[in-house]
């Protein structure tokens, strides 16, 4: 059952971590929720301030790309609501690497050097740069686990037609290449990031969220190089600590394991990192907003009545 019941509400979504609100035919009412998942699981306790620090370092960057290409967004009346146009979404994501991190240090160091049909250069360390960027897509699963694919494959399937991949790589590069120079002004490194797009008519649209700490990983800057040459370890900002976290305590969301217990420190630990790349991201201090679900209605009711 869906919390809110809205004017011209055609139907209801629960995702892992939004809930989405499906209006008229052609508007999407997206709340970004405080759950949080790792390994397609959702975890056992919510995260404060999360949703809204998603929903506006979105908004944010949706905003600073929409010159690159078009995107769903009209709206976000509410600290973790936001409003846009309904797209039919492409079934598959596009993750984009700059360094050799995280899924793709895991592949190569097992010695598979081809990821979703790339080849990735002999002789890299972990974190390393790519000597170009790369596309590794994943197909979006309903249920379980996104699974890798390579351009051949999408094509094949008719995921996306060959004219459909190439615009979809094309945007997926330049807005990477913004999310980097964005980045990089704020003593950061984008590393590695993922996109969904959608067809609005015959217009390919990026839809969801992008550059946020729960679709992308970024480095700190400052002695990112120093940390490489000695095999340190890079500082980063991210969801991968929480993805750490549940390895150490043998949880990677595998039948028959079961999510670890989260202590009050550990969620507000995740709270303050949350928190801390919004400010970073953003350049801008982090305001709490916290409103009840009947203001929260109203917002939303009141917006809708302007769009609809």
């Amino acid at each position: 059952m869906s919390p809110f019941k809205f004017p011209h509400q055609t139907a209801f979504y629960k995702g892992k971590v939004r809930d989405v609100y499906y209006i008229s035919n052609n508007l999407l009412v997206m709340i970004a929720s405080n759950r949080i998942s790792a390994f397609d699981v959702i975890l056992p306790r919510p995260i404060p301030f999360k949703g809204q620090v998603l929903t506006q370092i979105a908004a944010y960057m949706l905003q600073a790309t929409k010159d690159i290409c078009p995107n769903w967004l009209l709206s976000t009346p509410a600290p973790n609501v936001s409003i846009g146009t309904k797209c039919e979404p492409f079934k598959i994501e596009m993750v984009v690497r700059g360094n050799l991190t995280g899924h793709a240090w895991r592949t190569y160091s097992s010695g598979n050097k081809i990821l979703c049909g790339v080849t990735m250069p002999e002789g890299m360390k972990e974190n390393d740069y790519f000597p170009t960027p790369i596309i590794t897509p994943s197909t979006k699963a309903a249920e379980g686990h996104d699974e890798d694919i390579s351009a051949e494959e999408i094509i094949k399937q008719g995921l996306a037609s060959e004219a459909e991949w190439k615009i979809l790589s094309a945007y997926a590069l330049q807005l990477f290449e913004r999310g980097k120079a964005i980045a990089a002004r704020q003593g950061l490194i984008l590393v590695d990031t993922k996109y969904e797009f959608g067809k609005l008519g015959d217009n390919i649209v990026l839809m969801d969220e992008i550059h946020t700490p729960d679709s992308s990983r970024y480095f700190y800057a400052d002695g990112f190089e120093e940390r490489q040459q000695q095999g340190e370890r890079q500082k980063q900002l991210s969801k991968e600590f929480v993805r750490e976290w549940l390895i150490e305590n043998n949880f990677m969301g595998k039948e028959g394991q079961t999510a670890p217990a989260m202590s009050d420190e550990w969620v507000e630990v995740i709270s303050k990192r949350y928190i801390e790349l919004y400010e970073k991201v953003i350049g801008e201090k982090f305001v709490p907003q916290e409103l009840s679900e009947e203001e929260t209605e109203k917002i939303i009711v009141a917006e809708l009545n302007k769009l609809v």
